[in-house]
């Protein structure tokens, strides 16, 4: 049976005990995690054909090559500030290549440098008897860090607010379980004396960046920017990371054919590229007219934008949006080929009719390897944790 007619089964779900035993087992209290994040996750898995697993993860390989060449490094630091032209020599972890399943097949719709929710779907799949990635995922963060290093702190802008904060405490028992010291902090907590970053008093070694503020920027992260700037601690994910994998106009070079052909990427790998990306421009004075009267075509991003945040769909776009996304504000904007995604019916406790949420397929990968495919389940026109039925949802492969 295909993926597509499985995933127009409502009556196909996931028990919800399994998950609940998996995140108690991990030391969360399942019970007040579903009071406190009713939406997290799904009771409908998505179904995924393993071709389509295949080719997404021939796509991940393909970009992860030619991010890694010299030619394409120059021309996307070209518009990164200035901390991100620094490279600190070590990877970056949990990236996040996220894709619509198509008609004519998997579409990269962008790529994240900080992609939240690993660990929890790491739970959610080993409840349904997938592999435990704990190891993989502890050992990642040692090829970043080192094994010497022992005092770590996991970073966000108050992080006991962050939606996803059940998955810092998740993180911090995989680290403890390692013999790590870690624990969890908003960066306005440390302090740069000049040699070290400290926090109460301690020295801090290592930095789990959960930070949006990818170029560390705001003044609450200057303790946190000049440490990293000494070398002092390792940081990952880096501002490297994210100018040459998530800027967004990084995909306009990737998809298109003319750059692709003068920066000498072969055939082949042209090919892949072109058929998994959308193609997508940069909006500027000059095409911005051509971009509005097409707008019903393309799905409009701030190119450093994260979380689907002030990101439109073409065909509700009103001239006053548009307006602003002509004038360039707030780093400019890039528009993507729309790529429509696929849906899953789910069946929702007290509604009388099913209802088709729309989603989308995240990889998590590690220096090109893909550790674990999760979906997410949303109404709307981008991802939410909103929406009734929706949520972080199991793959599973059609059979």
């Amino acid at each position: 049976m295909t993926a597509a007619h499985l995933n127009q089964n409502p009556d196909l779900r996931l028990p919800r005990a399994g998950l609940n035993a998996a995140l108690t087992e991990r030391g969360l209290d399942a019970d007040a995690l579903q009071q406190s994040h009713p939406l997290l996750f799904a009771d409908a898995p998505v179904f995924v054909e393993a071709g389509q697993l295949d080719e997404m993860r021939a796509l991940i390989a393909v970009i992860e090559a030619v991010i890694a060449l010299p030619v394409f490094q120059a021309a996307a630091l070209i518009h990164a500030p200035e901390i991100a032209r620094h490279d600190p020599g070590y990877p970056a972890v949990c990236m996040g290549y996220d894709f619509h399943l198509t008609p004519a097949g998997a579409r990269l719709i962008e790529i994240n440098t900080n992609a939240g929710g690993l660990m929890l779907n790491a739970e959610l799949a080993r409840a349904q008897g997938g592999a435990d990635i704990r190891a993989d995922a502890l050992a990642m963060f040692q090829k970043a860090y080192g094994k010497g290093r022992k005092r770590l702190a996991i970073v966000d802008t108050e992080p006991e607010r962050q939606y996803l904060a059940p998955e810092f405490a998740l993180f911090r028992r995989l680290f403890v379980a390692a013999g790590v010291d870690a624990f969890i902090a908003d960066p306005c907590e440390f302090i740069w004396d000049g040699e070290r970053l400290r926090h109460a008093g301690e020295p801090v070694d290592m930095v789990y960046n959960r930070l949006t503020d990818f170029s560390l920027a705001d003044p609450e992260h200057a303790a946190v920017n000049a440490a990293y700037r000494a070398g002092a601690i390792v940081l990952t994910p880096h501002p490297r990371a994210h100018a040459l994998y998530a800027d967004k106009r990084n995909l306009c070079l990737i998809s298109d054919p003319d750059w692709l052909a003068q920066a000498g990427i072969s055939t082949d790998l042209q090919n892949t590229l072109l058929a998994g990306i959308p193609r997508t421009c940069e909006v500027t004075p000059e095409n911005a007219e051509h971009f509005w009267q097409t707008r019903k075509e393309w799905f409009f991003k701030p190119a450093a934008g994260f979380g689907s945040r002030a990101a439109y769909r073409g065909d509700k776009l009103t001239h006053k949006v548009f307006d602003f996304i002509r004038a360039g504000d707030n780093g400019g904007y890039v528009a993507q080929r729309f790529a429509p995604p696929s849906t899953r019916r789910v069946r929702v406790a007290g509604e009388a009719e099913d209802r088709i949420l729309k989603l989308d397929i995240r990889a998590y990968v590690f220096e090109g390897r893909v550790q674990l495919f999760a979906a997410r389940l949303y109404q709307g026109q981008t991802t939410n944790f909103r929406t009734p039925g929706g949520g972080f949802a199991a793959v599973l492969v059609a059979e």
